[in-house]
């Protein structure tokens, strides 16, 4: 910032850290959220922290929050994503706007994805990152499928094994999460934490949590397509190094949370989730995303400036 800024003055989209070297995701529940500054104020029973808000790459809000409009004006402006979620932070029910504000790399994600022969391309792409040492060019969607179900069966029954862990399949029920075993219930909490950090850098880039090349049909079909890309090895071998040491009366979606976060931290994965984006839809690490990108759109000039009369009657 310059030295005339003031501490409410609206952050300029330049000035922002880029979303890999942000903090993955803060989870806050039964607090009040309150704007200081460039900071948010979280207030509970022990008292209140101050958190730079532009550090944070999503910010999950579980029950018992209360989120003042200023602080939600300043999490707009810095490019922090909100999900609000449901008690154990495993059902979406709404997202705030992110940081992009171009429509450059959607319209690209939109013409790859609407190509059948381009979408078939990526989705292989996608799968050739879960199998690098074998050749799928050749292998159709059906196939791909099952290969892919037989090697994320395998995974639980490798982790299954190396902790002692009773595994019979994979559960998932968020009306009724606290029915399900401790391992199960870890596999939820760590997969919602990654899909929150997957759509907030979907979302920083500009692009479609919607539009899936595997996934379809669903507003986070995207999400789940890049979310895939990691659960072998981040959150299941969480979840069942979680699993393996419950106690009775164990707050497993906590724990689970708080293992995945350092787990992500370690692994430097939003960097890792940015340049596997780049990959998949060829978009230049060196693009940049436009501070005042509206247009108008023209059939023969493509982009055109907005904000002018085109009138020709003077």
């Amino acid at each position: 910032m310059n030295n005339t800024a003031k501490p409410t003055d609206k952050i300029r989209i330049k000035e922002l850290p880029q979303i890999e070297d942000r903090v993955t995701f803060i989870y806050l529940e039964h607090a009040k959220i309150n704007r200081q500054d460039g900071a948010i104020t979280v207030l509970d029973t022990r008292g209140t922290v101050r958190i730079p808000a532009a550090i944070i790459g999503v910010l999950f809000l579980g029950p018992g929050t209360d989120i003042s409009h200023r602080a939600v004006e300043l999490l707009g402006d810095t490019g922090t994503s909100m999900i609000w979620v449901g008690e154990h932070g495993v059902r979406q029910y709404a997202h705030g706007r992110a940081l992009a504000r171009t429509t450059r790399f959607l319209e690209k994600q939109a013409i790859l994805v609407t190509n059948t022969r381009k979408r078939v391309e990526v989705a292989r792409m996608m799968y050739s990152m879960r199998f690098p040492d074998e050749d799928v060019s050749a292998l159709t969607m059906q196939q791909l499928r099952a290969h892919e179900g037989a090697r994320v069966r395998k995974v639980y029954r490798e982790m299954a094994k190396k902790y002692h862990i009773v595994w019979n399949r994979r559960e998932y029920d968020p009306d009724n999460y606290s029915g399900s075993d401790p391992v199960n219930q870890a596999l939820s909490a760590a997969n919602v934490s990654l899909y929150g950090v997957v759509h907030s850098v979907i979302c920083a880039l500009g692009l479609s949590p919607g539009l899936g090349f595997v996934h379809t049909g669903h507003d986070l079909s995207f999400v789940y397509d890049i979310a895939d890309l990691y659960k072998t090895e981040y959150t299941i071998p969480a979840a069942f190094e979680v699993a393996a040491k419950y106690k009775p009366g164990d707050d497993v979606g906590g724990i689970t949370r708080r293992k995945i976060r350092d787990e992500f931290a370690d692994g430097k994965i939003l960097v890792r989730i940015v340049k596997d984006l780049q990959n998949l839809l060829s978009i230049d690490p060196d693009d940049q995303i436009s501070i005042d990108p509206l247009h108008l759109w023209d059939d023969k000039d493509g982009s055109i400036a907005y904000g002018i009369n085109y009138s020709e009657d003077e």
